[in-house]
């Protein structure tokens, strides 16, 4: 079978040798399962949380040229750790003809395959979304601190090892002089053209524009506000502006604003690529809009519907997946856990037990007993100097295949019977309007919805 190898790695803690383990085991996966690898697609530096990574993209959109059939990835989590990225993108794939392999994760192409990849990748979201949270906490930590979250300090201010914000004598004049003249009467175009000609640049590197100009007048650093997640800490900051310039800079900026634009935030339909019409089997699909009222509806409707070729009625969103959530709830019984416990338990064992932890450890093995035989030649007399020199020999290969054995098992990430437990009861006792819990158990029981009018038939994953 011909397959492609996809690799990625996020900033946070990884590095290239991350993508260098990756590939490794990938092709590794493939020797050993008579698979022919005839690409690779790689996004170095790219949050699993979207799927917008441009090797990604490429390997989707490659996927219609029907030349590979599958695409190995290190780890489930690899692929993607947002479901919902994670579903449109496997039908996408499917559609062409394409499945996704993990050379870590011993997953079976049947039903209960299904159920134990659903459950590792629900983990992987939450525990993507865990650790975004301690991110989070500390950065609100350093935003009592008033010290740099390590982000742009912005023009005229720079940041000690410290992480101290401190008024940089260089830079700080150009941002007076800029409030000034607009204070004036100078418009954005005449400053922008100005400091452009005189090769002045952003604090990031780059031409002033009418965007990065009205952001720095309606910066409220410049007198002395610390400004994080919404929340602004006077007298935080060292200040280059006076009040009085400030106000009359805003003054003026607010009397040329323009209304806004108003932006609509994308609605997440958790059904898509499992809900079908039970009368003609088409996919039904999400849509919604805003009525006359200014509500927003949203929707799902048979595609064939669309079309004018099935008479199936649309469904209320919120509606469907509230009940279609409530039936997968009921099959987390304690009985259900353990089963899932142990399925998902005996796939991360699995890990443990690849090709290449199995070489090391008969390796390492193999190691001991030549040690074990080479003191016992010792103690019958043999030459000393030769036998202790092999013994230091054979030592220190053996340091060397523990270490790379530890290597390799850091590399993965095993989820214990415990860990999972906790999960799938966080998913029992949680919120049912938890966008996280209604996600995973989507994920993890559904494998398909048939739906007529008035009833529905649920295809699950697993023997449940």
């Amino acid at each position: 079978m011909n397959v492609v190898i996809y690799a990625r790695y996020s900033s946070h803690n990884q590095t290239e040798q991350s993508i260098e383990g990756q590939l490794q085991a990938c092709y590794e996966y493939a020797k050993n399962n008579g698979h022919v690898v005839i690409g690779e697609y790689i996004d170095r530096a790219q949050s699993g949380t979207n799927d917008n990574r441009s090797d990604f993209q490429r390997m989707i959109a490659d996927s219609e040229k029907h030349v590979f059939e599958a695409v190995l990835v290190y780890q489930l989590d690899r692929f993607a750790r947002n479901r919902y990225d994670s579903a449109i993108n496997k039908a996408r794939l499917k559609k062409n003809g394409v499945r996704v392999i993990s050379a870590r994760e011993n997953i079976t192409d049947d039903a209960s395959g299904i159920l134990v990849e659903g459950v590792l990748e629900s983990m992987a979201e939450y525990y993507s979304a865990e650790l975004s949270q301690k991110i989070r906490r500390g950065m609100n930590i350093n935003a009592e601190k008033h010290i740099s979250n390590g982000s742009n300090p912005g023009l005229g201010y720079y940041v000690d090892a410290d992480r101290q914000f401190h008024v940089d004598p260089e830079t700080a004049p150009i941002v007076r002089e800029i409030f000034e003249q607009y204070a004036s009467g100078k418009t954005v175009t005449e400053i922008t053209k100005s400091l452009n000609a005189r090769q002045i640049k952003t604090s990031i590197g780059k031409d002033f524009n009418k965007n990065s100009l009205h952001r720095m007048l309606r910066n409220k650093r410049y007198i002395g506000y610390y400004i994080y997640k919404g929340e602004e800490y006077p007298d935080a900051m060292p200040r280059i502006i006076d009040d009085e310039l400030f106000e009359r800079v805003q003054h003026i900026l607010d009397r040329n604003k323009k209304a806004p634009a108003r932006s609509r935030g994308k609605e997440e339909y958790l059904l898509t690529t499992k809900l079908f019409c039970g009368y003609c089997r088409e996919m039904m699909t999400g849509y919604g809009g805003t009525g006359k009222s200014g509500r927003a509806y949203h929707y799902y409707a048979c595609n064939n519907f669309k079309k004018q070729k099935c008479s199936k009625k649309a469904v209320n969103k919120e509606k469907l997946e509230d009940r279609v959530i409530q039936e997968c709830r009921k099959l987390l019984t304690d009985k259900n856990i353990e089963k899932i416990v142990a399925a998902v338990a005996e796939a991360c064992k699995a890990d443990y037990d690849s090709s290449t932890v199995k070489r090391l450890k008969a390796s390492i093995q193999e190691a001991d007993n030549a040690i074990e035989n080479l003191w016992k030649a010792l103690e019958h007399g043999q030459s000393v100097e030769m036998i202790t020199e092999r013994i230091e020999k054979r030592t220190k290969e053996r340091d060397k295949l523990n270490a790379q054995l530890a290597e390799e098992l850091n590399k993965q990430v095993i989820y214990t019977a415990p860990q999972v437990r906790s999960f799938l009861y966080f998913l029992k006792r949680g919120s049912i309007n938890d966008i996280t819990n209604r996600r995973g158990m989507i994920n993890i029981f559904v494998r398909a919805i048939y739906l007529f009018d008035d009833t529905m038939t649920l295809v699950l994953n697993g023997a449940i």
